[in-house]
């Protein structure tokens, strides 16, 4: 109930803040099922703009253990349905808790399996995650302002969807299923930044 308030309270700010927000694709995402959205992190603000594209499905996502230390943060965050995981040392709850919430709960899973385009830890995690609570996994890429200044000039935002990606093939978790979990979601990625404006451009802060 929580989440279903806050997403709206969401949803009109960034309308008021923008107001040129554009969600194409919605019908690919799957209806009666639980799945876990990934795109690659581009803003601070495009988890908001994919919970609020991807409604009315609720979802939980990993925030970082430090956020749950203020005690006004940590109860607005658990019932938004964050978890904390250790970004350094990740440990056993950082796969065991988004699988329980996949297969136990109505709540689909928000990740950024990379923190640039070129990283394949997290995307390893995903697939882990994906394998175990027997869920697809949908990508999506945010297309729009970089920027706090450019967002409130309204400038056009785009959050397109993409056909679900089923991992239950990849056997292993080694090496190679690595690399073929790495390009399954970096060509859907790119297939989808190409079909919103192949000119955009976003460069990785390494």
């Amino acid at each position: 109930m929580f989440f279903t308030f806050m997403r709206g309270v969401v949803r009109v700010v960034l309308f008021l803040i923008n107001g040129n927000a554009h969600y194409e694709n919605r019908e690919l995402l799957p209806k009666d099922e639980n799945y876990i959205l990934v795109a690659p992190h581009r803003t601070w603000w495009d988890p908001l703009y994919l919970a609020v594209a991807a409604r009315p499905k609720k979802f939980a996502f990993m925030a970082k253990e430090e956020l749950f230390k203020n005690p006004i943060l940590r109860f607005i965050l658990i019932k938004a349905n964050a978890f904390p995981v250790k970004r350094d040392k990740p440990g056993p709850s950082a796969i065991k808790t988004p699988v329980k919430l996949l297969k136990e709960t109505d709540l689909s899973l928000i990740m950024f399996p990379s923190g640039t385009r070129h990283s394949t830890a997290l995307k390893g995690g995903m697939a882990v995650i994906s394998k175990m609570a027997k869920v697809r996994v949908v990508p999506s890429v945010y297309q729009g302002p970089l920027s706090l200044k450019d967002l409130f000039k309204r400038k056009r935002v785009t959050v397109r969807f993409g056909e679900p990606i089923d991992l239950s093939d990849i056997k292993k978790m080694n090496e190679e299923g690595l690399a073929e979990v790495e390009h399954r979601i970096q060509t859907a990625f790119d297939q989808l930044d190409k079909e919103v404006n192949p000119d955009f451009r976003y460069d990785v802060k390494k």
